[in-house]
């Protein structure tokens, strides 16, 4: 299995600079890329398609070569996963840590 640590992602109240609207989503985020820390900070909506456990738990992401490795060795399934065409992408805790998973 080959994962590569991609960002972390923190649950905030409040929309803070830098974050955009993804309304399809109905969340609020900035780009980890440009984050210093690597946080991807995440301002969810109401009526958004997330589980409210990511609306208040912290998250480490990884790029992953074999998503469905993972989720076979996942503790339970919160998200996912979802085809993005040429990505796939789901959330699952692992020992008690939430993890999102996206494979490329």
């Amino acid at each position: 299995m080959a994962m590569e640590l991609w960002h972390i992602g923190v649950p905030v109240t409040e929309t803070l600079p830098g974050m955009e609207y993804a309304e399809e989503m109905k969340l609020w985020l900035n780009n980890p890329d440009e984050h210093e820390y690597k946080f991807e900070l995440l301002k969810f909506e109401e009526g958004g398609p997330f589980p409210e456990v990511m609306h208040r738990t912290p998250h480490v992401a990884y790029k992953v070569d074999d998503i469905q490795r993972y989720l076979d060795d996942a503790d339970e399934l919160v998200f996912g996963p979802v085809d993005q065409g040429t990505s796939k992408m789901a959330f699952v805790f692992k020992d008690g840590i939430l993890l999102e998973l996206y494979q490329v």
